[in-house]
């Protein structure tokens, strides 16, 4: 089974407006709902462009606080500021309630786990074993891939590393492009993790317990 981490096994959403929250007060700005949304409507285009190979991992955390500070610096200054985020943000990195219960389902089932991430590697493997996972193995990055989920190639890729066929596969995730759509076009099984429901997705559950009805 290839999993997802961010909002999947870890809940990166919580940890995310948190770290927001503590944050933004250093910069003179306030915490409310409007600033954490700009900044979460900010986020995504940059990652984009890393995810495409465009940019570096460092430089979307850049162009990110351009755009939301509305000024510049040099790649020193930027990368100052967005380690104060970053220091709140990890303090709040937790697992799910669900992670343990499905994960020992899927280990009496005889089943292999394997973590599929956009994220950057380093990043990563610190989450995990901040959470608790640092056990898991193998992950696979697009540091280690050389393309992102949903291009098929990524899944395709981990599969062959891992030594399995795509068909023999299930990925899992909450993002539904990412996990879902790009997984299947690859060749594998898929479901969607739709916590927080409203998914339209035949494939789905509402939590990694409900996996046992997806096991084969």
């Amino acid at each position: 089974m290839l999993l997802d981490l961010d909002g999947t096994l870890m809940d990166h959403d919580r940890a995310a407006d948190a770290g927001l929250r503590a944050w933004l007060p250093s910069l003179g700005l306030e915490a409310t709902d409007a600033e954490v949304a700009r900044w979460i409507a900010l986020q995504e285009p940059h990652l984009a462009a890393w995810r495409a190979g465009r940019i570096s991992f460092a430089e979307q955390r850049r162009r990110r606080l351009r755009d939301f500070l509305g000024t510049d610096g040099s790649d020193a200054e930027l990368d100052a500021v967005f380690a104060g985020y970053l220091a709140h943000y990890e303090r709040g990195w937790r697992i799910y309630d669900d992670v343990a219960d499905a994960l020992a389902v899927i280990a009496e089932a005889g089943l292999r786990t394997a973590v599929l991430t956009n994220g950057a590697r380093t990043q990563q493997l610190r989450k995990l074993a901040a959470i608790g996972l640092g056990h898991l193995d193998p992950v696979f990055t697009v540091d280690d891939l050389g393309v992102a989920k949903p291009h098929p190639d990524a899944f395709r890729r981990a599969c062959s590393r891992w030594g399995l066929a795509p068909g023999e596969v299930l990925s899992v995730g909450d993002n539904h492009e990412l996990d879902v759509l790009g997984a299947r076009a690859a060749g594998l099984r898929a479901v969607h993790l739709d916590r927080l429901g409203g998914s339209t997705e035949t494939a789905r559950v509402a939590s990694l317990t409900e996996l046992k009805d997806h096991l084969r």
